[in-house]
């Protein structure tokens, strides 16, 4: 049985909710043929892609160093050169604090198109991964 539509497993995502569409189906695209990649390879392989998953950043880890670097720039540049760019660190706090309450803000999308996911996505995948490796078949 093949799912086209993961919206079963990803329900309550407030990133994927406030992501258009297209842009969610890209992703379950590529997540189902990761997995249909690795339905032929070996334990050790899938091994090795689980791994790589658990340190996969999500699209809330891009969202906080991003944050933390341009908050950075901005507070720097606003001591150093002038003030007005001491605006950058308040718009980055609104973004987070709009992601914060929504689930969404600009860079979201950015993200979302770069093929950035969420933590569901990508446990979403691990869960499949350790299907095909047999993890959960009672003895």
């Amino acid at each position: 049985m093949e799912m086209s539509d993961y919206s079963e497993f990803v329900r309550g995502d407030r990133v994927r909710a406030n992501t258009p569409p297209e842009i969610n189906q890209a992703i379950d695209i590529e997540i189902a043929a990761t997995v249909r990649f690795y339905a032929s390879k070996t334990n050790y392989e899938i091994n090795k892609k689980i791994k790589e998953l658990d340190f996969e950043w999500d699209i809330e880890r891009y969202l906080e160093a991003n944050a933390a670097i341009f908050t950075f720039i901005g507070t720097v540049l606003g001591f150093k050169k002038s003030r007005k760019w001491l605006i950058l660190p308040l718009i980055v706090s609104i973004f987070l604090f709009q992601h914060a309450v929504q689930g969404w803000c600009p860079p979201v999308s950015v993200f979302r198109r770069l093929g950035i996911r969420t933590r569901r996505e990508i446990e979403m995948e691990k869960y499949a991964l350790k299907a095909l490796r047999e993890d959960f078949m009672s003895s």
